[in-house]
């Protein structure tokens, strides 16, 4: 009987010792993990007003332009954007548009080949609702950049050929997931990567005070044969200026120039 009682206390010590045992690091910091990281929960933004995850068929408030072998096509809740050899392949969200507000996105791309010229991946705010495009002129970059680079561009125009343009350096790979959003309200425009602003302008001649929506692109060089291409989007979101930012904003401001862009 005593053998016995002497086992269950050995086995309790020994339970409870187990439960005490402090986790380590790693353990530790896994148990912490929160969930995506973006600039909607990073900066309090609350929940977004209106999403697209692209779960399903391509909803019809897309318009898609892509010519030849390209397509755009939504597959395991991404929408994604394939090139062929030539040509741009392009969807734009459809509807009234929003003058100010904040919008972000999930993105990764890649490209099949490296022999030929590369495609440049962009999303942009586009003027919205039919409204002249003046050859980019009052575009919004959420991202810019050439596949096989590792430099992302952001950027912002107005009329009649200005520009706000700044880049920054990340690891740009073959499927490599990043977050990129923007910021515009009536007194100016941040720019935030994976959760981090990267840049902020506040002169008031850069912002075009009209209605914007998102345009996905996968851009080709004209009379040049183009690496075969994809890029995918998680999902996009659309946020209200409703929450003030929790954490400051403060960042390089672009640098001011000309476009070219206008027409």
């Amino acid at each position: 009987m005593n053998s016995l009682r002497r086992a269950a206390t050995l086995g309790a010590v020994t339970a409870l010792s187990l439960t005490l045992v402090p986790l380590s690091p790693s353990s530790a910091n896994h148990a912490r993990v929160p969930g995506p990281v973006n600039a909607a929960n990073t900066y309090g933004w609350g929940k977004h007003v209106w999403q697209d995850d692209f779960v399903g068929p391509r909803k019809r408030i897309w318009t898609v332009s892509a010519p030849g072998a390209g397509n755009a096509r939504t597959q395991h809740g991404m929408l994604t954007l394939n090139t062929g050899r030539a040509g741009n392949v392009v969807a734009t969200l459809k509807g009234a548009g929003h003058a100010v507000g904040r919008w972000e996105i999930r993105l990764r791309s890649r490209q099949y080949t490296a022999a030929a010229t590369s495609y440049r991946v962009r999303t942009e705010l586009v003027p919205a609702a039919g409204r002249p495009q003046n050859c980019g002129a009052r575009d919004v970059a959420l991202e810019s950049y050439r596949l096989g680079t590792n430099r992302a561009h952001f950027y912002i125009r107005n009329l009649p050929d200005l520009e706000s343009a700044a880049r920054h350096g990340m690891n740009l790979g073959n499927d490599r997931w990043h977050t990129f959003a923007v910021e515009v309200t009536s007194s100016h425009i941040a720019w935030f990567v994976d959760a981090h602003v990267v840049s902020t302008e506040r002169r008031s001649a850069a912002l075009s005070g009209v209605p914007l929506t998102v345009r996905f692109a996968m851009v080709g060089e004209p009379g040049r044969r183009m690496n075969v291409s994809r890029m995918q989007m998680d999902w996009l979101r659309y946020h209200t200026l409703r929450k003030p930012n929790t954490r400051s904003i403060a960042a390089p401001a672009p640098t001011a120039g000309r476009s070219g862009a206008t027409c």
